[in-house]
This record gives structure tokens, C-alpha cells and sequence, in this order.
């Protein structure tokens, strides 16, 4: 071996000592005797290391993780990340942040709070008592542990066989991380164990509630997208390694960002994709004397999730449906309103979708027409938001108990940016 090969040698060993003592240090430093009290981010990251530590030799999957590979391009067109709101964001998000913060003055419990909390910081799970002060961190805007990081991944071993509200992940506590590879690489920094889980619908499912059509409703009929999970489309397949070492380029992997429907190109290129996702309205309508009633047909393709996307939880859906004579004049008009107020979230069991995969939403509608005029057509437009509009004085609530005037305008120009209908599909039926 040459000098140079040497000290590559010594160097690279050195590398790995020095990150296995950060992955054991905080350990260490809890087993230290009692005589200082432990500080509890430092006693969750025991157990849930920083991604950052994993940084070192799955910077691939970290940068698309925080966002920093390709994602910002997405961001950009579209502005609003609808369904593009990454893992490694979480906590962080400034949408999240607001959203947490009116739903805490309509004063959920702590086993509510809690139930918040298990899915945007898995770590909950294992350390509840530590809840509310991740919860003063947030609304503070400075958070200190990690939310979806790559430990509360990798750290899952099992999930709950029966149905069970969300979460149903099970988080291992120790050093061994879990992943998809019958051979994972060997290392001196973390032992390794394959989980059939990683290749699984059930593994997403365990947050993503019961939207996995896989999960429920097996038999569902839909041959384009047979035997597609979450990961098929949601962690794009790429060809490389999980880790910086170079030489194993041929494994297959997913990336780590987790988009959702902003991504146009996913959709362009897979039509069949495009068909089974996008909503459709038809229109049933009879009428009696001077009512006319009928039923608005909302109907979603076989994807292998229900409809909506990301959760049943937040999102709100408005099926418009509107009753104009020759000269497109509106004559009557009214809104159905589908999705959870702030005080209901999370008191109860978790909706089912506003459509589940492969069925049809009937939404009944009856309207009078004026006398003295004639109606020609009958339209119908399903819109949504991605948060609930809070009530006037639970929004003026949560705003005077911001500290300056500074965060009160960001937090107003949240609310109604996403508490705005988007517009998802509509239909004109002529009488």
C-alpha cells in the first residue's frame, strides 16, 4: 500500500469513528451519573438522530429530503405547494405552524395534541412526555428536535395488524435501521436490517390513514394501476446508491422527496395516471313545477389512494351548484360545504375521504326557480382548500396571541391564502 493509500486508510477510519461517537455520545452523556439534569432534546436524539448525522453519507437522499435537489423548480411554478410539502418541513413549515396554532385555541387535549403531534414528530411516540414543549417550540417558530427525519422512517419495524386510529407505525428504539435491501451495505456507523414494510402500502398508510385503496379495498376494480403503491409514484425510481460511496450504481432506489400531484410531468407522461386521478361531475336533474332537483355525481377513477390526496383531515371541498337562464343570469344558487371545523379536528374517529378510490360522491341538490323566468342550464363546480376557514373570533383568537405585528401579518396572509378555493372540475347540463 503507497503513503497516499495509507493515509486515505487512516483518514477514512477516522471518519467513521468520529460519526459513530456523535451517533453514542448523547448517550453516553445521559448514562453520565445524574449530575446535571439531561436536556430532553438531547435525551429524544438518543434515539431519533439528527438527519444531519446521516447527512454525511446520505447527502443524496438528505437533500431531497430538505428540498434542496430539484424540488425548488416544482415550488417555484406552482407557488403554493399544495401537495408538495415536504417530510424534512414538517415542523418548520410556517403553514403547519398556523395551523397548529388556531386548532390549539379551540383547547384540545393533551391526548389530542398528542395524536397532532405522532405523525408530524414521530418521536412523540416514544417520548409523550415531552409533547408540549414541542408544541410551545412551533408556535414559538423554533423548533429544536426534528420532525419526519430520517430516524423516524427507519426506525419503524412493524405496524399494527387490526385497524387502529393513526398512527399504526411501531418505532424500534436502538441502533438498528430498518430499510428495503435484503444486503444493505455494510457499515461501521449503524447496523442494517431489511423490512418488508419499505415495500409496502401499509408502511405510508400508517400517517396517510386508510386512503390506500390496497389497505381496504383490495378488490377495487382498476387494471392500469394494478399492484401500485404509495412509493411507485410518491418516491421516484431512480438508479444509484443510498449512500456517497461511489462503485454501486446499479441498486434501485426512491427518491426521498415525496411529491405529490405538482408534479405535471408524472402526470403528462403516464396518462392512464392522469385519467384515473382527475374528478369528474355529472349531472342528474328533473323538474317538478317550479323546482328542479336533482344530483350531482362527483366520481373519482380507481387510483390506488382515495381522493383527496395528502389527508381527510384538513382539506376542505365546496360543490357549487349554480342555476342560470339563456343569458348565462344566475336565478339561484347554493354551496355544500364538505370537511372538519378546527374544533372538530381530531375529536372523533378520522373522516373518510371526501371520495374513496373507484366510487362516486352523490350529492343531492333542490333549487326554485323565480317566477317569471326560465331556466336553461345548470352547472355544477367542485372546488377545494387545503386548510378550514376558521370562525371570526377564533381567528382574531389566535392572532392577538401572536407577539408582534410582524408574525400577525404573515400568519393573516396564510390563512387566506390557503383557506382559498381552488378550482378541482365542474360540468354544464342545458335543460
Amino acid at each position: 500500500m503507497t503513503k497516499v493509500q495509507t493515509v486515505g486508510a487512516i483518514g477514512m477510519v477516522l471518519m467513521i469513528v468520529g460519526i459513530t461517537a456523535l451517533y453514542h455520545e448523547r448517550a453516553i452523556a445521559q448514562k453520565s451519573g445524574g449530575q446535571a439534569p439531561v436536556d430532553w432534546v438531547a435525551e429524544i436524539e438518543t434515539v431519533f438522530i439528527r438527519s444531519e448525522d446521516c447527512k454525511q453519507c446520505h447527502d443524496r437522499h438528505y437533500e431531497e429530503w430538505k428540498g434542496v435537489r430539484e424540488q425548488t423548480p416544482d415550488l417555484k411554478t406552482f407557488g403554493r405547494v399544495d401537495a408538495a410539502l415536504l417530510h424534512g418541513t414538517s415542523l418548520e413549515s410556517p403553514v403547519f405552524r398556523t395551523v397548529l396554532g388556531v386548532w390549539i385555541q379551540t383547547d384540545p387535549s393533551p391526548d389530542e395534541r398528542r395524536r397532532c403531534l405522532s405523525c408530524h414528530v414521530p418521536a412523540t411516540t416514544i417520548f409523550p412526555q415531552h409533547a408540549e414543549k414541542i408544541v410551545a417550540q412551533i408556535l414559538a417558530g423554533k423548533p429544536q428536535v426534528e420532525g419526519i427525519g430520517c430516524a423516524s422512517c427507519h426506525l419503524i419495524n412493524a405496524v399494527e395488524k387490526a385497524k387502529a386510529p393513526p398512527p399504526t407505525f411501531k418505532v424500534q428504539p436502538g441502533t438498528v435501521l430498518y430499510g428495503p435491501y435484503a444486503d444493505p451495505e455494510e457499515n461501521l456507523v449503524h447496523s442494517a436490517a431489511q423490512s418488508d414494510l419499505f415495500r409496502g402500502a401499509t408502511f405510508c398508510a400508517s400517517c396517510h390513514f386508510d386512503k390506500v385503496k390496497d389497505v381496504t379495498q383490495k378488490d377495487l376494480p382498476g387494471e392500469i394501476l394494478q399492484g401500485t403503491i404509495c412509493q411507485d409514484c410518491h418516491m421516484e425510481p431512480s438508479t444509484g446508491s443510498s449512500t456517497s460511496r461511489r462503485g454501486a450504481m446499479t441498486r434501485a432506489i426512491g427518491r426521498h422527496w415525496f411529491r405529490g400531484v405538482v408534479v405535471s410531468g408524472t402526470l403528462l407522461k403516464n396518462r392512464n395516471l392522469q385519467a384515473e386521478w382527475m374528478p369528474r361531475i355529472d349531472i342528474e336533474v328533473a323538474k317538478t313545477g317550479a323546482i328542479l332537483e336533482g344530483t350531482a355525481l362527483v366520481k373519482i377513477g380507481s387510483l390506488p389512494h382515495s381522493f383527496p390526496d395528502g389527508d381527510p383531515v384538513l382539506k376542505q371541498f365546496f360543490l357549487t351548484v349554480t342555476m342560470k337562464d339563456a343569458k348565462g343570469a344566475v336565478l339561484a344558487e347554493e354551496t355544500k360545504h364538505f370537511g372538519l371545523p378546527y374544533d372538530k379536528i381530531l375529536r372523533g374517529p378520522i373522516p373518510d375521504p371526501f371520495i374513496k378510490g373507484g366510487n362516486t360522491r352523490k350529492v343531492p341538490f333542490a333549487q326554485t326557480v323565480p317566477a317569471g323566468t326560465t331556466a336553461a342550464t345548470v352547472e355544477a363546480v367542485l372546488t377545494y382548500a387545503l386548510i378550514p376557514t376558521p370562525e371570526p373570533a377564533l381567528r382574531e383568537r389566535y392572532l392577538s396571541s401572536l407577539g408582534s405585528e410582524r408574525a400577525r401579518g404573515e400568519a393573516k396572509k396564510i390563512i387566506d391564502e390557503y383557506t382559498q378555493p381552488r378550482i378541482l372540475t365542474y360540468r354544464v347540463k342545458s335543460l
